[in-house]
């Protein structure tokens, strides 16, 4: 195939914490490209229906995006080139930074979060003022995305980059905190390039037990309603959809009955001054990992981290208000936890979190209203 170019508006919906080295936010295309490299694999576990041969996925991607070097020493130029058009430093600067609106935790008995802060911590500091940084891109800011596709692209992979591309328009965030919504976006071709299909290939979709078999995100869950995908509903603003986002989260760990992790001696709990180490995991350990003052012993010394596999992403409304999108990406955790993918705990966990969303937020992208 001849060289070509894509081109897209990326424009962020919440603020996004890209961080250059000063840690200031500023616009860079090496998060863009570890995006797209994410976002590739999902589209090629879909066209291979699933059953992905994982070495051979890797130097596809390998030929693809270019290697530093394998176990041969080969090196490889990526065929694929991302140009922004611009890099200076996001607009929103620290002093600017207004605090949203408190959200109430009943574990937290050293005051009250702010929604930012309970869903961005680090990025958003708890002192000396709301950001760590000098400055974060703006909800707003843009800048022209260009992909260069070289001679050596195949029909294949050219098919792959434009499903992985729409699943970042649709679901992608970028920097600190995204998996919490920061860093929403969304990809509007421009300049020729073809626009989005009307809808995402369903081949993204899988029954989200099945996709307890590999321990990556690859794919959409999904169940007897369809997927796994709902929306708070339009608002007015991004600020009003992260305080949705932040209660949410907060309940989902506190709300459900599993997720009770008081003090059960039977099963090798101990009282520490700092809280409690558990002797064996509680159904809210395998929603994410740590928690705050509620260790498991086994864990513990291995400071093992497992990141919650249910994703924020904030999207526009066609009348221009801002909608919160929550989407479960299921996957088996790592090795080193000892997971059982047939533990009761692990599945009754996940279908209770997907009922209590079917009840609390909206179907999106699908899935069919609860009866």
């Amino acid at each position: 195939m001849k060289p070509r170019e894509l081109h897209y508006t990326l424009r962020f919906i919440a603020p996004a914490f890209l961080g250059d080295a000063d840690q200031n936010g500023r616009w860079r295309t090496p998060p863009i490209k570890a995006q797209l490299r994410q976002w590739w694999r999902v589209a090629y576990s879909a066209q291979h229906e699933h059953r992905t041969n994982v070495a051979a996925m890797r130097a596809d991607e390998a030929r693809l995006f270019g290697a530093a070097g394998d176990d041969n020493g080969s090196t490889g130029r990526s065929l694929v080139r991302l140009r922004l058009d611009r890099w200076d430093v996001g607009t929103l600067a620290k002093k600017d930074w207004k605090r949203l609106a408190p959200v109430a935790h009943p574990e937290v008995d050293r005051g009250i979060p702010t929604a930012d802060l309970y869903l961005g911590y680090g990025p958003v500091a708890l002192n000396n003022g709301p950001l760590k940084a000098n400055a974060a891109v703006q909800a707003g800011e843009s800048a022209t995305l260009t992909i260069g596709l070289t001679s050596n692209v195949t029909d294949a992979d050219d098919s792959r980059l434009r499903l992985a591309l729409h699943l970042m328009h649709q679901y992608g965030t970028l920097g600190g905190r995204s998996r919490n919504g920061w860093g929403s976006y969304v990809l509007e071709p421009v300049n020729g390039t073809p626009p989005w299909p009307a809808d995402l290939d369903p081949r993204g979709l899988r029954r989200w037990t099945d996709a307890l078999a590999l321990d990556w995100a690859h794919a959409t869950g999904s169940d007897d309603k369809g997927s796994l995908v709902w929306t708070t509903g339009p608002k007015p603003d991004w600020r009003e959809v992260i305080v949705s986002l932040a209660k949410l989260k907060i309940a989902l760990r506190t709300e459900l009955p599993q997720c009770n992790l008081g003090l059960d001696a039977a099963r090798g709990d101990r009282q520490l001054r700092d809280g409690i180490e558990h002797g064996t995991p509680r159904p809210r350990h395998w929603l994410a990992y740590p928690v705050t003052r509620h260790d498991v012993m086994a864990w513990k010394s291995l400071e093992l981290r497992l990141p919650n596999t249910l994703r924020f992403k904030l999207r526009p409304t066609a009348d221009g208000q801002v909608e919160g999108i929550v989407f479960h990406m299921p996957a088996l955790p790592p090795p080193a936890f000892a997971p059982d993918r047939h533990r009761s705990d692990i599945e009754r966990l996940w279908t209770d979190v997907h009922a209590h969303l079917d009840r609390r937020l909206r179907p999106a992208d699908g899935r069919k209203a609860a009866r």
